[in-house]
């Protein structure tokens, strides 16, 4: 798997309509992790990938009532088998990080990756999800030159309005990658 003009290859694209440009002269500096469920603690349902294509139908069920006229994606989504989609170039910014700060820098969609892993805050997530994560984060690493501090949780970036990935989520499985100097 490389990145071949923004894209990863030898996975599955599901272009996004919810992205714009990057600021000019902006590359990804930093990778977001967050989780996602809908409905809330189902998997494999489709609805992630509906959302993020302005495909779902709310009307399916009664949670997704909040979600009508959201506009909102991320770069990359790992599902619990660790197939990983694409939905936005990396070139471009997805709209996945809301109101965030990382070192005093605001508006961390400018400047970030945003990897979805299927999951809950509370649910451990697959082994197969951390094999696809590590392999996603070497690839970034390589090709971005991110520094070994470069990968977050969305509570790092949005603390007191995010979780995610939350306390299931075991950094210590990932330290090999992050404690890498590129």
């Amino acid at each position: 798997m490389y990145i071949d003009q923004g894209w990863l290859t030898d996975i599955v694209h599901k272009p996004s309509p919810n992205f714009n440009a990057r600021p000019a002269g902006m590359s990804p500096e930093l990778v977001v992790i967050h989780n996602i469920s809908l409905p809330a603690g189902e998997f494999g349902t489709g609805c992630i990938e509906a959302l993020f294509c302005n495909t779902l139908d709310c009307s399916v069920h009664d949670s997704f009532g909040d979600l009508v006229g959201l506009e909102v994606s991320a770069h990359l989504l790992i599902d619990r088998g660790g197939d990983i989609t694409q939905f936005v170039s990396f070139d471009d910014r997805a709209w996945h990080a809301g109101v965030s700060n990382f070192n005093g820098r605001e508006n961390c969609n400018d400047f970030s990756v945003g990897i979805e892993l299927e999951g809950t805050d509370e649910l451990a997530y697959t082994d197969a999800q951390y094999s696809a994560l590590h392999q996603l984060l070497e690839v970034l690493q390589r090709h971005y030159e991110l520094a070994s501090d470069a990968v977050v949780g969305h509570s790092d970036i949005a603390p007191g309005r995010k979780t995610d990935p939350g306390a299931a989520f075991d950094w210590q499985r990932i330290s090999d990658v992050l404690n890498r100097s590129v």
